[in-house]
């Protein structure tokens, strides 16, 4: 198992603390995390439909 470089541990545990939905992906190469990629989502309240009825 490969030993983790301290900066990048931070880097991932700081980009976790911060996100409320989304993913993070590690890419490893040889046992070397040599990317880390976020995506973020941005979530919204559920959209409330008016009738017909509503709309005349």
């Amino acid at each position: 198992m490969a030993v983790v470089d301290q900066v990048k541990a931070n880097y991932i545990l700081s980009t976790l603390k911060d996100m409320e939905y989304g993913s993070v992906i590690i890419t490893v190469h040889d046992g070397i995390i040599t990317q880390i990629d976020k995506t973020e989502k941005t979530r919204f309240g559920p959209k409330k439909f008016e009738s017909k009825e509503q709309k005349k």
